[in-house]
């Protein structure tokens, strides 16, 4: 241990209480749990967990003082992206998973201020029964509200894009400077959730995804609770219907008759959900097709699948389905499954369609039995325009690949209005080596690959986040030019989470 991180260490002691400073085995929960290799590669040296922004405030002085990188996260959940796991190996985690007050629940304008330690399971329980308005959840309801909203996180419902629905931030710079954006800037402001631009140059992008701040408060819109809802899935039978579906699909989404974010799944990402490989293969490589078409059959399930749910009274949702019907008929083999028409208040019984109103749940950790073992995943998130081509050629340049490296298509897409977010799990055992190291080269195959064609990613893990960002290269990476000037106007000595999204000091 350095001299310099030593005396920080014994600062952060004094500064927060011996309890608030993590080393040596307790730094074990910070290592990446999913990671494709060796997980040391981006082990810390120490955690650090402020109670409050006086404290991450003294956190911030103490870390310019010595020089010392800090790596922060709300709760460090951003599993198949890294975890809690710092770029920079040795780095001191900041920890802010003890700032954990939701501050304000307005029940008449539907938004709640949260801090970065409380997660959707905690600002679901706090909105309370009969719900007025529903939280958003992402795939995994254990994380943090914050921290997946400024990774640009995504749910399920009308609501789904989580960063277009936070409206007002606060953020401790490196310096220390506390900032409030928009209509928070105003020191008596009564319209700081409500209006998100302010007067002037509005910043709260500029903290997404970035180093340039800590992010100690955020506004986040509610979903006002519908008066009922339905949840619908379409199978579709064959592996080339993809392009038809999502060119059927994008009118829908357009003109707002799916209300919803549609997630198309493929099979193997629905059989991950509810069941294991070996009860359909057991041999090398990946699943051969006869596989594949024998687990669908099983399971009454598509080669593709389509969930959207659609919400308000029912005969405005029973003309909506009419209509969807309608247009997706034209889908040779298409089965429509209906639920029926529930009342708000009913909930569903499934993990994934409890998502769709507004219930967190963590069903998707299913998916790390697939493989058997120690089960893992990293991620691959190419962004995907919403034509039938383009997503046919990701989803075939994809599952060739991932073939060729041992692996199973566990793909999908997600549409929102105008874009498509393709989710590719390589889903691995831990326990084996082989499959470790073939996860990690596929990542960075595809990565290099989809760069190529002009696909770029909206995520990506800490071992390739450096390759994500140089392939923004407009005008020799013009972009990447503008974030390292913003980068050393606010943090000088690059203290704050170094590499993140490659923006280095």
């Amino acid at each position: 241990m350095s001299d310099a991180l030593s005396d920080a260490l014994a600062a952060f002691r004094i500064a927060l209480g011996d309890d608030a400073v993590l080393t040596g085995n307790a730094l074990d929960p910070y290592l990446d749990p999913f990671a494709p290799g060796d997980a040391a590669t981006h082990a810390p040296s120490a955690a650090v967990l402020p109670r409050d922004v006086d404290a991450v405030r003294a956190v911030l002085g103490i870390a310019n003082r010595y020089r010392v990188p800090l790596w922060s996260v709300s709760t460090g959940r951003n599993f198949a992206y890294g975890g809690a796991s710092p770029r920079v190996k040795g780095s001191v985690v900041l920890d802010l998973r003890r700032m954990n007050r939701i501050i304000d629940i307005d029940q008449t304008l539907g938004f709640a201020v949260v801090e970065p330690g409380v997660t959707y399971y905690d600002l679901h329980r706090a909105l309370g029964t009969p719900r007025r308005f529903w939280v958003d959840p992402p795939a995994a309801g254990w994380g943090s509200v914050i921290g997946n909203t400024l990774e640009r996180g995504y749910g399920t419902t009308p609501y789904g894009d989580h960063a277009a629905h936070q409206c007002g931030m606060e953020v401790v710079l490196a310096n220390g400077d506390i900032v409030r954006t928009g209509m928070g800037a105003m020191s008596a402001s009564r319209a700081w959730q409500v209006f998100r631009p302010g007067f002037g140059p509005s910043y709260d992008d500029m903290f997404m995804q970035s180093n340039f701040g800590v992010v100690t408060k955020l506004g986040v819109w509610l979903m006002p609770a519908p008066e009922g809802y339905m949840i619908c899935r379409y199978a579709f039978a064959h592996e080339d219907d993809l392009a038809q579906i999502v060119d059927t699909l994008r009118p829908l989404k357009l003109d707002g008759t799916i209300q919803s974010q549609a997630v198309i799944e493929s099979a193997v990402r629905w059989a991950a959900g509810v069941s294991a490989r070996r009860e359909w293969y057991d041999g090398p490589g990946a699943m051969p097709d006869d596989a594949i078409e024998t687990m669908t059959r099983k399971i009454g399930i598509g080669r593709w699948n389509l969930r959207f749910c659609l919400y308000g009274p029912q005969s405005m949702v029973n003309a909506r389905r009419d209509i969807i019907h309608a247009r997706f008929q034209s889908i040779e083999g298409a089965t429509l499954f209906e639920m029926p028409y529930r009342n708000a208040s009913v909930e569903p019984v499934g993990g994934g369609d409890r998502a769709q109103v507004g219930i967190p749940n963590m069903e998707a950790f299913n998916l790390l039995n697939w493989r058997g073992g120690t089960g893992a995943h990293i991620d691959f998130s190419p962004i995907c325009a919403p034509l039938g081509r383009d997503a046919a050629q990701q989803a075939r340049t994809v599952r060739e690949r991932a073939a060729q490296f041992g692996l199973d298509y566990y793909g999908g897409f997600t549409m929102g209005t105008r874009a498509m977010h393709h989710i590719f799990a390589a889903i691995f055992n831990r326990d084996d080596a082989q499959q470790s190291h073939a996860a990690g080269a596929l990542i960075e195959t595809l990565m290099r690959e989809f760069g190529a064609a002009g696909f770029g990613q909206y995520r990506a893990h800490l071992s390739v986040m450096d390759l994500a960002a140089s392939q923004y290269d407009f005008n020799d990476h013009a972009l990447m030019r503008l974030s390292r000037t913003i980068k050393t106007a606010l943090d000088p000595n690059g203290i704050l989470s170094p590499g993140k999204q490659g923006i280095w000091p």
